[in-house]
């Protein structure tokens, strides 16, 4: 089985850089034109079935990447972005600065300690995997070829799943950029990463 991970498209908090986390932002219309052209990249592609997070910029993203495919998309809650608690609105950058007591988040997330009603990465590691764990591999007879449209953290928490690492390796080669796929394989015990796509546009914030 073949499982396509996905970042949604681009919305105006990420061309503005701001921490979404679980605000449900839309995506803006350079973002949908991504999705667009993702559906060009996808149309010769078999898809069993598609699951979603809840938040509009992933579901309308999974949507449009499907073009006009009759192919259920499944909501799962499980695969929300992680929640910055309140820092969600402010300018990721700021993140990054050196006296930001966040700045791990991005360079040792291992020592990642979230903001008051944030979530931890071990806590997105922890719902990913269960999603995976039940909705993905039991289906493994079922379905050849899978796809997930979810979010910049949430797929990372995925793939330290996955690719069988733990925190410290959270961001491995990188933020996927919007509407990115990579694609891992499964062969009922073990799960190989087979490849990613080209992404559409810079990193920004999640």
């Amino acid at each position: 089985m073949e499982l396509l991970i996905v970042r949604h498209g681009e919305t105006l908090w990420n061309d503005k850089g701001l921490l979404q986390g679980q605000k449900d932002i839309e995506l803006n219309d350079n973002g949908r034109e991504m999705a667009r052209k993702l559906a060009g990249k996808l149309k010769d592609i078999p898809i069993d079935i598609v699951y979603s997070s809840p938040l509009k910029r992933a579901y309308e993203t999974a949507r449009l990447a499907l073009g006009d495919r009759d192919i259920p998309v499944v909501t799962d809650e499980r695969i929300k972005e992680i929640s910055f608690g309140e820092c969600e609105g402010i300018d990721y950058r700021s993140w990054k600065k050196s006296d930001s007591p966040y700045n791990s988040f991005f360079t040792s997330p291992d020592k990642y300690n979230p903001p008051k009603d944030g979530e931890s990465l071990d806590e997105v590691i922890q719902r990913a995997t269960d999603f995976v764990k039940t909705c993905i591999e039991p289906n493994a007879d079922k379905y050849d070829r899978v796809m997930v449209v979810a979010h910049g953290a949430l797929n990372k928490g995925m793939m330290c799943y996955l690719e069988n690492h733990g925190t410290e390796n959270f961001w491995g080669d990188g933020l996927q950029n919007n509407c990115e796929a990579t694609v891992f394989e499964y062969d009922g015990q073990n799960w190989k990463l087979k490849s990613g796509s080209d992404g559409a546009v810079k990193r920004n914030a999640m």
